[in-house]
């Protein structure tokens, strides 16, 4: 093992008993013996820390198209939609807020309706966030002191897949939630029609990776701290797919995904592709249907009693 590498247990039962799964370069990924749990081991400790995040990371989140994806109106709407279903107002904590645009465009939609904070480890982003007039606070979510202060909604927005101990950010997030608070999950589903089409070639099986869930695997670790209130699938990029075929695995860099996203934000405000997006929509909810979409996403309710 490289001595930059941390050796984990499985993020969701502990167990340390694992066998082979993948292999991509350097990256060894195996899958647990008990609960089936897929997950980098050994990690690298740049990324089990957070410092690649708080230091060299942070760049890709200040970068001009990723920036003005994020902000884009359409950006969230899947998220936003989700979100108001189940909570229309109260104190929200996004934890992994990055350069805050989740939080900007529910202040900006629906105003009083919220109070919002951010966190994260990455600073630049996060001063980024405040020039947009978004609330944040900075350093480790689990060690941070909020005293007395509780919340209605705590959101993970593509966060979990990123940590070496997940259950250690739900513990602290349901600290947190007032009686029958809520918490939002969103994560890459390993089951996806990309992860099947492409195996190692697919972008997103990369070392920031260090978790790979199922619907089943996300159950197990969500299940002894939350009642699950709604499980679902969301988002498809056929683009994604197309590109990771034909680079037969190529490592995609930051500055590369950034104008992906910024190009696939300019479609989905296009007006002449109206007729395009209606069929993206039906492919979408097909492959949702059949369990083969990008991302897995979880309402999770704090259970009666244990808040505060």
């Amino acid at each position: 093992m490289k001595p930059d590498s941390i050796y984990r247990g499985c993020p969701v039962c502990r167990r340390e008993s694992a066998r082979p799964y993948l292999q991509k370069g350097g990256l060894h990924i195996v899958q647990c013996r008990r609960c089936g749990m897929v997950f980098a081991n050994p990690a690298s400790a740049e990324y089990v820390s957070g410092a690649y995040y708080a230091e060299a990371g942070s760049s890709y989140y200040l970068l001009e198209a990723k920036l003005e994806s994020d902000y884009a109106d359409v950006r969230f709407e899947r998220e936003l939609r989700l979100f108001r279903r189940f909570a229309q107002c109260g104190a929200v904590l996004d934890v992994g807020c990055s350069s805050g645009a989740f939080l900007y465009q529910l202040q900006r939609r629906f105003g009083s309706d919220y109070q919002v904070l951010g966190t994260d480890v990455s600073g630049p982003p996060l001063d980024f966030a405040e020039k947009k007039g978004v609330a944040v606070i900075r350093g480790d979510f689990p060690e941070h002191d909020f005293g007395d202060r509780r919340f209605d909604a705590i959101t993970f927005w593509a966060v979990l897949e990123h940590l070496a101990d997940p259950g250690r950010f739900l513990d602290k997030a349901k600290s947190l939630l007032k009686a029958e608070g809520l918490v939002f999950v969103l994560v890459p589903n390993f089951r996806s029609l990309a992860t099947r089409l492409l195996g190692v070639r697919y972008r997103y099986i990369y070392p920031q990776h260090l978790n790979y869930f199922t619907r089943e695997t996300l159950s197990h670790l969500v299940e002894p701290r939350f009642t699950v209130v709604k499980c679902a699938q969301t988002h498809f990029n056929p683009i994604v797919i197309w590109q990771d075929w034909r680079n037969r695995g190529r490592t995609i860099s930051n500055q590369e995904r950034a104008k992906l996203l910024q190009k696939t934000t300019a479609y989905k405000q296009r007006k002449g592709l109206a007729p395009v997006r209606l069929v993206y929509r039906l492919a979408e909810k097909g492959l949702s249907g059949l369990g083969l979409a990008d991302n897995l996403v979880m309402v999770l309710r704090n259970r009666r009693g244990e808040g505060r």
